[in-house]
């Protein structure tokens, strides 16, 4: 497959951007100023036709005194605005380089989005096809970006008039906002039209990196896919991952690679897994990232991301493992009678059925089974969801035997896992780490559970605050939970 056919074949390749149309013989006025307004007159004292926000785009027709005659197509409407709150600019060929140069400029400049998204903008408008190149489209994506993160601040009630302005000024100039709903708030997404062209044309290592961290933030994806369009998603997240560079970048930003690589494996591992397809090798590679981030090297800014990754890739970490042998209690799966469904059946050493059979929709990870050494009780990772490992508990009480689940927390599942970390010998105790992540925040415990009625006897932040943990633990959890790292 030739290197366009495989950029078209992710979607790298898209039509060009939708610019405003703009009369190209006339002089064009970019707004500067918030709340700029449109007047009927060109005096204070007129009719205000609309009020103008940063970004927007005017068609200059006549200059009268200190105003300018403008037409703004965005709003089908005529009037005046004061001079001093526009810049006036050239669309013709020879002017671009000036128009990228304040592109430049606003680049890191916090709360001038729409107007720098008005400036490459007009640049794209002015160039010539030939010398547009990478840098502009990395700009449009960047203010595109910031200024959908900024709208989905917890502090953006402050000002949303205004940026809610700026969503419409950035709409009107191409850039595509989405909102999904994440920890019970709106999220913002800019849908990343920009950052794919950056991908298909010759770009810098720093370009490219921000360009495929950008397209695979894993809070903009949107909840209500199926799950084939999940998978397909997963696929071509993978896809653009193993073209961003590492080798010439700082290790920040390798790190951060390193991070988002570790989360779009593990959602690719919990995919196929559930799609009856193995899963080990991706898995593998997830660990591996997660590994190779340098701790010494990691931003404060990255903390939460780090957070994130390993609770996505613990989630799904018996897909790297393989189901041992073993002798005594152990479970078999089978195919339900619905897609999707996978039953459970307890048997002992002999095959025989010891409990009812137990359906769910959820990836069963048949390698995380352990019973205990009576025989009389045995855990199993169930995950329902991409982020989310339940413990599945089966226990004989009396003559009968009873399975529970028991979450990582309750309530909405966001990102957590519990997971079984060992047998107290002599005593009806389990013990288990989990990690959840619940509005923001992140939370780590490692409990004692009284297998009888699966209530934490005691938990602790720290495994050696538990003196269970000193005797108990189990070494095959030690040597592969992330919980400890």
């Amino acid at each position: 497959m030739s290197s366009f056919a495989s950029l078209l074949a992710i979607g790298l390749l898209m039509p060009p951007l939708t610019l405003p149309a703009a009369a190209v013989d006339r002089a064009t006025a970019i707004v500067t100023q918030d709340q700029t307004a449109l007047r009927a007159a060109p005096q204070d004292s007129a009719q205000r036709h609309a009020l103008l926000w940063q970004g927007d785009t005017l068609e200059v027709r006549a200059e009268r005194l200190d105003y300018l005659q403008v037409y703004d197509h965005r709003r089908e409407r005529a009037g005046y605005v004061r001079a001093s709150q526009v810049r006036r600019v050239s669309l013709a060929p020879e002017q671009a380089a000036e128009l990228l140069a304040v592109a430049r400029f606003l680049y890191d400049t916090p709360g001038a989005e729409a107007l720098g998204l008005a400036y490459v903008a007009a640049y794209l408008k002015a160039a010539p096809a030939e010398v547009i190149g990478s840098e502009a489209f990395d700009a449009f994506g960047v203010f595109a970006e910031r200024l959908a993160r900024r709208a989905s601040s917890r502090w953006a009630t402050r000002d949303d008039r205004v940026i809610a302005a700026h969503l419409e000024v950035a709409a009107g100039l191409g850039a595509t906002v989405h909102s999904f709903e994440s920890e019970g708030r709106m999220k913002l997404c800019y849908d990343g039209e920009a950052f794919r062209r950056v991908l298909a044309l010759p770009a810098s290592d720093a370009q490219r990196a921000r360009a495929a961290l950008a397209l695979t933030h894993p809070e903009c994806i949107d909840p209500n896919l199926t799950p084939t369009a999940r998978y397909a998603l997963d696929v071509w997240r993978a896809e653009v991952m193993a073209r961003a560079p590492l080798e010439q970048l700082p290790t920040h930003v390798q790190n951060r690679l390193r991070l988002r690589n570790a989360s779009v494996q593990a959602s690719l591992a919990f995919q196929r897994a559930r799609r009856g397809e193995d899963a080990s090798e991706v898995m593998a590679s997830a660990l591996r990232d997660l590994a190779a981030v340098d701790g010494l090297q990691l931003a404060e800014a990255d903390a939460g991301s780090y957070d994130a990754a390993a609770l996505r890739v613990g989630a799904s970490r018996w897909a790297a493992e393989h189901v041992p042998r073993s002798a005594g209690l152990s479970i078999e799966t089978s195919t339900g009678t619905a897609p999707g469904q996978t039953c459970i059946d307890l048997v002992d050493g002999k095959g025989v059925k010891l409990s009812e059979r137990r359906c769910t929709y959820g990836v069963v990870w048949p390698a995380s089974a352990r019973a205990n050494g009576p025989g009389t009780a045995l855990t199993l990772a169930v995950q329902p969801l991409e982020g989310w490992r339940e413990l599945w508990v089966f226990r004989k009480l009396g003559s009968q035997w009873q399975v529970d689940v028991v979450p990582p927390a309750l309530g909405t599942p966001d990102l957590g896992y519990i997971e079984f970390a060992g047998w107290v010998a002599g005593k009806p105790q389990l013990l288990a780490a989990r990690e959840i992540r619940v509005d923001g925040r992140f939370q780590r415990s490692f409990e004692i559970l009284d297998l009888r009625t699966l209530v934490v006897v005691n938990r602790a932040d720290s495994p050696s605050a538990l003196t269970p943990f000193h005797r108990w633990q189990d070494a095959v959890w030690k040597r592969q939970t992330l919980s400890l790292r």
